[in-house]
């Protein structure tokens, strides 16, 4: 679906944003590209999603060279979710989907209002301006704008953003839908939740360099300390107890009148970003 080898962009004699990117995206994978600001993800997307030109390296979509690829063709084969929402602003939800959806054949394109009605649009609002909306509800018409012509490829940027918990729960079930669909989908995001239960792989970015790349659950095994925390209690008094995991195999040695709680020490996926890099996400 994607490869890309050594992708590198400068934007200018001394602004190297990217020095020799190498991954590949399955078909049907949700792979997460996670990186602190000025890191070079932004370009990245820019590149993949046909906006920048000039990059160095080779860059495939669809087993075509991006270089070469029709660009007409490559943008019906696309959804993107942008950051900042592009919608117009006086229009209503439904008339800038249907609006978006007439640059797509017809045999492309999904219902308008049944795209609404699963991202629970509210219906109060579908002939409002959108300038009218809630970013929540703005959020969800940004993703019926990238879903609305059936991409096999969705590029989705901070696709929770501006969702309460319940919609950001939403958003990972219609993406995880889409996946089962066969639809590869490409995350950047600062949510570390997002990250961790939607996507297969995770990339981390830093300096315009790959840090790290592997599923969440290898990143976090790889970097445990394998340790379990204990509360317990003993002749009244409530205590700790730090052992490794491999100690209780056997069972609890130690004397105890019972068990509160055990933790794992299992880092987060932040951390391990934070491990990797030395930065956070913000």
């Amino acid at each position: 679906m994607m490869e890309v080898k050594n992708l590198t962009f400068s934007y200018g004699r001394d602004q190297q944003a990217l020095c020799g990117l190498d991954f590949t995206v399955e078909d049907g994978e949700i792979f997460g590209f996670l990186g602190p600001n000025g890191s070079g993800k932004s370009t990245t997307q820019k590149i993949l999603t046909g906006i920048l030109k000039g990059y160095g390296g080779k860059v495939s979509l669809f087993g075509q060279d991006l270089a070469s690829v029709r660009r007409l063709e490559f943008f019906q084969k696309i959804g993107v979710l942008f950051e900042f929402p592009y919608l117009y602003a006086n229009l209503s939800a439904i008339d800038n989907l249907n609006y978006f959806a007439s640059f797509y054949p017809a045999g492309q394109r999904r219902d308008t209002m049944e795209l609404l009605e699963l991202l629970e649009f509210k219906k109060d609002y579908l002939k409002k301006p959108v300038s009218s909306c809630s970013k929540g509800m703005r959020q969800r018409v940004s993703m019926a704008r990238a879903l609305i012509s059936s991409p096999r490829l969705l590029f989705l940027d901070e696709p929770t953003s501006g969702l309460d918990p319940s919609g950001a729960v939403l958003f990972r079930k219609i993406i995880e839908q889409e996946r089962q669909k066969g639809t590869t989908v490409f995350v950047t995001t600062h949510n570390m939740t997002d990250a961790d239960l939607l996507c297969d792989r995770v990339a981390f970015l830093s300096g315009g360099s790959l840090a790290a790349l592997d599923t969440p659950k290898n990143l976090k095994e790889k970097n445990s300390s394998h340790q379990i925390v204990i509360d317990y209690l003993y002749e009244g008094q409530r205590k700790i107890r730090t052992l490794d995991a491999s100690e209780l195999e056997t069972g609890i040695s130690f004397a105890h009148d019972g068990i509160v709680s055990i933790h794992s020490q299992e880092p987060t996926l932040e951390d391990i970003f934070i491990q990797y890099t030395g930065r956070g996400l913000s």
